[in-house]
């Protein structure tokens, strides 16, 4: 069942476009996060559905998001500086989520990772705290591949079910052609799925292709972090994503539209 939260998050069509913005939390200073405020008025003016984030910058600046969905970075445990990353833990729970207006929370599941067991860990105790209020919470579930290779669809869709299981309200993952695979471990995961866009893509295209074979296999929507806001025009490609995700444009008549 629709509530306001989710309204906000997904458009009526059941997809979304999600500015990720958290990055900041754990590396420091980046180029494109400069100015937080101004970012999000202009992927809120580009027709972004909601922007992830951190507690700072929701705190800070709240007021800019307009219509847009909040999600709250509700996890961490340090920063590239440290040597020997530490175990990931919760940082904010479900009432400083709603202090500064959040629609939902996000944590993290890394299936296969040395941080595994911590971040299961934490992302059923976000669950278990949040259901009260009825707060959403989006897994993240990135997955290590076998024998150091990069994630297959299949490796994907073990972390996608493993996410839902844990009762997560959505599922934030990689995408891995070819399409017919990624259909077939969609179809294992009962709760929507938002593609993230992991490092930076060699190009529009490239970036845009991967988007749209990820939406005809039944994805719900992206959750971009530095291919929107390390892009030389961010506006531009977010207003792209908003025509491939709600419009139906072609990869095509995207690119038209972030070249512009």
């Amino acid at each position: 069942m629709a509530t306001n939260r989710t309204r906000r998050l997904f458009g009526p069509d059941g997809r979304s476009v999600i500015v990720a913005m958290d990055h900041a939390m754990f590396m420091g200073p980046k180029a494109g996060l400069e100015d937080p405020g101004r970012l999000i008025e202009s992927v809120a003016a580009a027709g972004a559905d909601a922007v992830l984030t951190s507690y700072g910058v929701a705190r800070t600046f709240g007021e800019r998001l307009g219509r847009m969905g909040l999600i709250l970075r509700a996890d961490g445990g340090g920063t590239t500086r440290n040597p020997t990353p530490g175990d990931l833990r919760r940082v904010f729970g479900a009432a400083d989520a709603l202090r500064v207006g959040a629609d939902a929370v996000i944590g993290m599941g890394m299936v296969g990772f040395n941080e595994e067991a911590a971040s299961l860990r934490v992302l059923t105790d976000l669950v278990a705290e949040c259901a009260p209020w009825n707060l959403p919470v989006i897994a993240e579930m990135l997955v290590a591949g076998a024998d150091g290779k990069a994630a297959t669809a299949a490796d994907i869709g073990y972390a996608m079910r493993i996410g839902a299981e844990l009762g997560a309200d959505y599922i934030k993952t990689a995408y891995a052609g070819p399409p017919a695979e990624y259909r077939e471990a969609l179809r294992h995961c009962y709760r929507p799925v938002v593609v993230l866009g992991g490092g930076k893509a060699d190009s529009d295209q490239t970036l845009l292709e991967s988007v749209a074979e990820a939406l005809d296999a039944g994805a719900a929507g992206v959750a971009m972090g530095r291919n929107v806001w390390g892009h030389r025009n961010p506006a531009g490609i977010t207003q792209a994503l908003v025509a491939l995700v709600h419009g139906g444009a072609s990869v095509t008549q995207a690119l038209s539209i972030a070249a512009a």
